[in-house]
């Protein structure tokens, strides 16, 4: 059972994101830990920063960026994640964002570089070792993402492939029931998902 969950944030946002801020609530009658690091734009060192957070008792959750992040992190550390309308291999989608970039949910500006695609590359898992451990929620009118992609890389995951819907994830609280149970997280609460 899960004793502690992560919930990793996409690129250019925070910890204060909707779906993170909306997660919490539905947590708070839990006994375990919610934590919601701040994550910069160097992938490097999120990842180093995440993995300093992980023990035995840690689950994942990511979203976008955050799903690209909690796959490897679940992988490397043989712990559960869920990834909502992840990123599969940012690599090959970031090439169109190299430059000045601004974040307006932590206020900074950064450039974002070659090097910072070669720490994501580095990151991209071609096959996944431990498919048992993920649980796919995945909307077909992700408008950032390829959802094709996710739905077919995780495909031996558990998932929920739904259409419509945005990048954001529509309804996403509609399946907090759901994540609990397969992060094995007994919240206390009666949700019927």
């Amino acid at each position: 059972m899960a004793s502690k969950l992560i919930y990793i944030h996409g690129f250019n946002s925070s910890e204060l994101s909707q779906k993170a801020v909306q997660l919490g609530e539905y947590l708070a009658p839990w006994s375990g830990r919610y934590i919601v690091p701040r994550l910069g734009h160097d992938p490097a060192q999120a990842i180093a920063q995440l993995a300093t957070l992980i023990d035995d008792d840690t689950a994942l959750i990511g979203s976008s960026l955050g799903g690209f992040y909690a796959t490897y992190l679940s992988q490397l550390h043989n712990v559960p994640a869920v990834v909502v309308n992840p990123a599969v291999n940012p690599a090959a989608l970031f090439n169109a964002y190299l430059g000045p970039q601004y974040n307006p949910y932590q206020d900074y500006h950064y450039v974002l570089d070659k090097h910072h695609l070669g720490a994501l590359e580095q990151l991209y898992l071609k096959q996944l070792s431990s498919p048992e451990l993920l649980f796919l929620l995945q909307q077909e009118g992700d408008e950032v993402l390829p959802y094709r992609q996710a739905v077919d890389y995780y495909h031996n995951c558990q998932q929920v492939v739904e259409p419509g819907g945005d990048h954001r994830f529509v309804g996403f609280e509609r399946y907090f029931g759901a994540i609990a149970r397969f992060l094995n997280i007994t919240t206390g609460s009666t949700d019927p998902q």
